[in-house]
């Protein structure tokens, strides 16, 4: 397995609104795709900033290249992500999942 990890910070005044959109955009993507296992969103409050980090567990780099192209180190973005958040990093990153407790 493995994680493909990814962050992102909007403002604390979009944070809702934010969340809702990765729900209709990028987590729904991510369950519809063969070898996806599973997304944990996480945030934290940073003053009047939010960060999200997004951490995906796919079945192998394949299931990843399905979701995210044949570039599967670049982050995917959305039309509205722009009008969201701070900036557009560019890369994510990935790990071998080598032990899991769920």
């Amino acid at each position: 397995m493995i994680a493909r990890i990814w962050r992102g910070t909007t403002a604390a005044s979009k944070a809702a609104d934010y969340l809702a959109y990765l729900e209709a955009t990028g987590i729904k993507d991510y369950r519809a795709t063969p070898g996806n296992r599973g997304v944990l969103v996480l945030r934290r409050a940073t003053g009047d900033d939010v960060e999200f980090l997004l951490i995906t567990v796919w079945d192998s780099l394949d299931a990843i290249r399905d979701f995210a192209g044949p570039d599967y180190a670049r982050a995917v973005y959305y039309d509205e992500d722009r009008a969201y958040l701070r900036e557009l990093t560019e890369f994510v990153e990935h790990f071998d999942v080598v032990a899991t407790t769920a």
